[in-house]
């Protein structure tokens, strides 16, 4: 089969995008004693001989045209099996949508982050992302339940966003039901160059919001950047990424230092604005950035005969896009916000 190549390169991503939508499971141990076991196309677990209190999911190419992360993951693959690094802690890498990655598109037929929490299940549409969406859970699922309770677990589900960015690296809390944030979390984010952090205040079809909801993992959306094609990356721009992402997987533990709150930016959701018309328009260009701010009562969007007015001073926008379709998140809008007896 596929081993004998695997072993000798490390090449994951080369052998998932050759297998778009489906790799016969395989196991092998390598000489340090970690179990790799291959679990479907883009989805290859690691287990340590003797592993920590950790088990880390690390997720790419959810929206295939998303390089960057992929190429960090794939590079911290090629690293392992190559025993060039050592693993502390059992981890699960996925490359999320093999076919979207080919083909240069955020996904094939429909968005693959709006498919999780049993989304893909609702309606009678059958289609390829809807069936990975269930095999993602699926696997994750057996992941963090085929061990012992009780034990730590984390999910960075890795992006770069559509348009460029005020805040060029910015994470996606997911809705905790009322469950404190964590400092602990602030810090980690930092460490990988992530200082804006966007507070959700609903639940989200999202797959960070699945790891979060379902198994209490401590997950995140993880945008970091802008969207360029593979070869474009000016990787230097994700170094203390790779370098805090190989400290999770590789360390007992990190060392973050004192926690300062003047440290970050945090904002919570506002509203969100759904595109229900096909008459839907924003009044700013396209190149207007995440998180710029707003008048109150500027025009942020038009769908239909419905006009949507910022409400207060200095809303702003995140992930704008007009053309989502009907029913679906055209745009949220955000506010400060500040660290508070909420954190802990």
């Amino acid at each position: 089969m596929y081993l004998e190549e695997l072993k000798r390169t490390g090449d994951f991503l080369t052998l998932t995008r050759n297998n778009e939508f489906h790799l016969p499971a395989q196991q092998f141990t390598l000489s340090n004693g970690t179990q790799v076991d291959v679990i479907d196309t883009g989805v290859i677990q690691f287990t340590p001989a003797q592993y920590g209190l950790k088990d880390i999911v690390l997720s790419s190419a959810i929206h295939g045209n998303e390089t960057a992360p992929i190429e960090i993951c794939d590079e911290l693959i090629q690293s392992i099996i190559k025993e060039q690094l050592t693993l502390k802690h059992r981890v699960l890498f996925i490359f999320g949508n093999p076919k979207s990655i080919n083909i240069g598109e955020r996904f094939v037929e429909e968005n693959l982050n709006r498919l999780f929490n049993g989304t893909h299940a609702q309606g009678d549409i059958e289609n390829e992302e809807r069936k990975r969406a269930a095999n993602l859970e699926r696997y994750v699922t057996a992941f963090f339940t085929s061990v012992e309770a009780g034990r730590y677990r984390c999910h960075y589900d890795l992006h770069t966003a559509i348009r460029g960015s005020k805040n060029e690296k910015f994470a996606v809390y997911p809705f905790l039901h009322g469950e404190p944030w964590k400092k602990s979390q602030l810090q980690f984010l930092l460490a990988c160059g992530v200082n804006t952090v966007l507070m959700m205040r609903s639940a989200a079809t999202t797959f960070s919001y699945f790891s979060s909801r379902q198994f209490g993992a401590d997950a995140f959306t993880v945008e970091l950047g802008q969207v360029k094609p593979f070869g474009q990356n000016d990787m230097s721009r994700f170094a203390k990424t790779k370098e805090t992402l190989t400290a999770l997987i590789s360390q007992n533990d990190i060392n973050f230092g004192k926690f300062n709150s003047g440290d970050y930016e945090l904002f919570q959701v506002h509203r969100t604005i759904n595109r229900t018309q096909e008459d839907f328009t924003f009044p700013f260009a396209d190149s207007a950035e995440n998180f710029t701010g707003f008048a109150k009562g500027e025009l942020l969007a038009t769908d239909g005969e419905t006009r949507y007015l910022a409400e207060v001073e200095g809303e702003a926008i995140i992930f704008p896009n007009a053309n989502v379709a009907l029913g679906q998140r055209a745009l949220l809008t955000v506010i400060p916000m500040e660290v508070d007896e909420r954190f802990v």
